[in-house]
């Protein structure tokens, strides 16, 4: 069994329902469970009890025990083979100085870096909606796309008016039925055009990733060139402290490329 943990209720399944579709055995059994708030207040939760509670422990004392939770029928973090949890990274946070914002999820990488054990984390640079930061796709400029701490205060309309090629996400989101969550049907030309862009987009980011980390734009040789930790501490090294700002990176291609 599989957890996938995610920090909003809305973007982040609508995006891995098409996933799953497009790259899963449908006979792989998968939880989703939506934490409903950022990776700072999951840090807190984490830091109260020391590091000792595990994840699932933690998001089932903080979520309502209701019938329809996906965690009502599991205990802690050992029911699950694989867990892993997509977070933004959020650095225009006004609750938490910068110089913390980046020693707690520094922290948050080193404690969830292992999908068998407490879990792997994938951030987004600086939130989910950096998928959608795409001219037509392939995109030659998206090397270069950044976001400030201040464009980032309100990124939903700073990737609309920046980003206006791509009107919606469906160029890459399969529709799901709102009552239900499951995928509508679709023709067979839409199946193979959003999953034509989801391997550009996977291109796009992973090989973005490897030039955050070792200044070539193209797919790593080795999977580790472009590990979590790896591209946060780049990010730090020459975006963040130097420039105030993020290079714009989305964590669903980063979880593909390793996971298959």
């Amino acid at each position: 069994m599989m957890l996938f943990v995610f920090e909003g209720k809305k973007t982040e399944p609508s995006i891995f329902r098409t996933l799953e579709k497009l790259y899963f055995l449908q006979d792989i059994e998968k939880t989703v469970c939506c934490f409903g708030c950022n990776i700072y207040e999951l840090y807190r939760l984490m830091n109260d009890s020391d590091f000792t509670e595990d994840i699932v422990s933690v998001i089932k004392n903080r979520l309502p025990a209701t019938q329809s939770s996906p965690l009502k029928n599991f205990t802690d973090v050992a029911d699950f083979s694989e867990v892993f949890l997509f977070f933004d990274y959020d650095f225009q946070n006004k609750n938490l100085p910068p110089d913390e914002i980046n020693r707690q999820l520094e922290e948050m990488l080193r404690f969830f870096d292992d999908e068998t054990e407490n879990g792997k984390l994938y951030v987004n640079y600086p939130m989910v909606e950096s998928i959608k930061c795409t001219d037509k796709l392939p995109d030659s400029n998206f090397i270069n796309y950044r976001a400030t701490r201040s464009e980032c205060h309100n990124f939903k309309l700073f990737v609309t008016e920046k980003y206006p090629f791509y009107k919606s996400m469906d160029f890459m989101i399969i529709p799901h039925d709102k009552k239900t969550g499951l995928l509508k049907d679709i023709s067979e030309e839409k199946y193979n055009f959003i999953k034509t862009n989801w391997k550009l987009l996977c291109s796009q980011h992973i090989s973005k990733a490897n030039y955050i980390c070792t200044e070539n734009y193209a797919i790593p040789e080795k999977k580790d060139f472009v590990n979590q930790r790896r591209i946060f501490s780049s990010q730090l090294e020459k975006y963040v402290e130097p420039q105030d700002s993020v290079a714009i990176l989305n964590s669903f291609p980063l979880f593909l490329y390793e996971y298959f």
